[in-house]
């Protein structure tokens, strides 16, 4: 039977809409947690996605564990970075099981696809190293460009899915408070929050105004102390 989450995996291929988008967050947020963990060795990575955080990782990091549970997009990722090696381990994160433990775990923008995010939290308590990190990357539902569509009567919920959510496998958005809740529930103490990117349009908008790169990173520098309008939220935890 084919598996599930290959049907995703177009959204990995270069084609997506929000490429852009995807482009700078996933560009911006592993500088970020390479910068709060300097001493680290070791790096357990949920999820390959479109590969640009495991290609960043992969050069910083001693040992890299990438788990994913898409043989497609495990394919899809060595076609496109050839050169990049980590170790990937095909399966489900509810089944994983080592008895490894790693400096630091990062679960960047997965939780909203998965059915239980709670479990999956929870789940790897058991293989973060003592004193060692785990990062949580989410999507925002009040993000800025989210708020102002909103009030400008394009968006009827601040939490509904889109078309392009549904078609990438998303099942939620996040908020600063609920994934505050979450992080507490699953027994983790939360050391930092901060914003990825504050994003004040839509992606097309964004697209045509045709920004150079230091103001797009501008707008990741500004969006580090704005996590409740920024497009995404990161949050370190032990």
């Amino acid at each position: 039977m084919k598996n599930i989450l290959d049907t995703h995996v177009t959204i990995y291929e270069g084609q997506n809409p929000y490429d852009y988008d995807n482009s700078i967050i996933l560009n911006w947020y592993p500088q970020r947690i390479i910068e709060l963990t300097k001493n680290a060795k070791s790096i357990l990575e949920l999820g390959l996605g479109h590969g640009f955080t495991a290609q960043i990782f992969s050069r910083q990091f001693k040992k890299h564990v990438v788990l994913e549970g898409s043989p497609s997009v495990i394919e899809n990722f060595r076609k496109h970075f050839p050169d990049c090696q980590p170790e990937i381990i095909e399966t489900y994160f509810e089944n994983f099981a080592s008895s490894e433990k790693f400096d630091v775990i990062v679960m960047g923008f997965v939780l909203e696809h998965v059915d239980d995010p709670l479990q999956i939290i929870t789940h790897f308590r058991q293989f973060l190293a003592p004193g060692g990190k785990m990062f949580i990357a989410v999507p925002n539902a009040e993000a800025l460009n989210r708020r102002l569509g909103h009030f400008a009567g394009l968006l009827p919920d601040l939490q509904v899915l889109s078309e392009n959510d549904i078609i990438s496998g998303h099942k939620r958005y996040y908020t600063v408070k609920s994934l505050t809740e979450e992080v507490k529930n699953a027994g983790y103490e939360m050391e930092l929050m901060e914003g990825i990117y504050l994003k004040p349009f839509t992606t097309k908008q964004m697209m045509s105004l045709n920004f150079e790169k230091n103001i797009i990173e501008a707008l990741c520098k500004a969006g580090v102390d704005y996590p409740e309008l920024s497009l995404g939220i990161l949050v370190m935890v032990k």
